[in-house]
């Protein structure tokens, strides 16, 4: 079907219409020199955006017309690998959120603003795949902009990606539930009078076992048992880590108004246990 052309946005990006559904088309050059009612050039066609959401649609299409167009490209750039290195489909507000973030970001390191990321050594064990791309994303815009972006953006990269997968709730969401992981290793820190290692295999086993257990809590699903007895032996044996693990259930009930069960205290106790003899060791 021959597509004539409804809108230039840039010269990379065009709005056609096709069968009364309107379409942004994505191509090097395809709206270059163009203008409305002239035909596509069907071999520049590159990509095609149909976004359920209107609203998102039309943000996309104003952004398309101030964002510079080799931020746009290279973000797009991000969000296919993406797809392909995690084989699933993102969410269609990537193009919108990365896209954005990713231009401002590029925007504050080109003025020598700094960029800071103090959930950085979680992402990286929560979001391990999403934070390999983002380093793959960090070579590309070196090589695309020749701008060196630093790993806390990276990080930020990462948390974008992960957010974008199916279920996987709001950036905010996302951030909310790692800055509190943060905080309950902090509370370990406190509690057993330790910087933790987070470069060990405990922490990041600490790290991950909390980022399941508060998924379970927000999901609502129910939490492995454990045996009385073997419960009994932890809560006697291991005093302090078992009296740390009471600590982040308080910490969670003062944030979220909910608390870990004491089954779910008795595994985050024999995490905690391990950090504690790694102390000593």
């Amino acid at each position: 079907m021959l597509l004539r052309i409804k809108k230039v946005l840039n010269n990379n990006a065009v709005v056609v219409e096709e069968a009364g559904e309107e379409k942004i088309i994505m191509g090097l050059g395809i709206g270059f020199n163009k203008k409305k009612r002239q035909k596509v050039e069907e071999k520049k066609i590159e990509k095609v955006f149909i976004m359920d959401d209107k609203k998102e649609y039309n943000q996309f299409k104003e952004m398309l017309k101030t964002v510079p167009e080799e931020h746009i490209s290279v973000a797009q750039e991000i969000i296919e690998y993406a797809q392909k290195k995690l084989d699933t489909k993102l969410n269609e507000h990537i193009h919108i959120a990365l896209t954005d973030h990713l231009s401002f970001a590029i925007e504050r390191l080109e003025r020598n603003i700094e960029i800071t990321n103090k959930l950085l050594n979680e992402i990286k064990v929560l979001y391990k795949k999403e934070y390999e791309i983002g380093l793959w994303a960090k070579d590309l815009i070196k090589k695309r902009l020749n701008v060196e972006i630093p790993d806390d953006e990276v990080g930020y990269i990462a948390l974008h990606i992960h957010t974008a997968t199916l279920d996987s709730g709001t950036i905010n969401e996302t951030m909310n539930i790692t800055s509190m992981i943060q905080d309950m290793v902090e509370i370990v820190n406190d509690c057993l009078n330790v910087n933790i290692d987070e470069e060990s295999l405990s922490y990041q086993r600490l790290v991950t076992h909390l980022k399941f257990a508060l998924q379970r809590l927000t999901d609502g699903e129910a939490f492995h048992d454990m045996d009385d007895d073997v419960l009994n032996v932890i809560k006697e044996k291991y005093v302090e880590s078992f009296k740390c693990a009471q600590e982040i259930s308080k910490y969670l009930k003062e944030e979220t108004g909910k608390e870990f069960p004491e089954n779910e205290l008795g595994y985050i106790t024999l995490h905690i246990q391990k950090i504690n003899r790694d102390k000593t060791s």
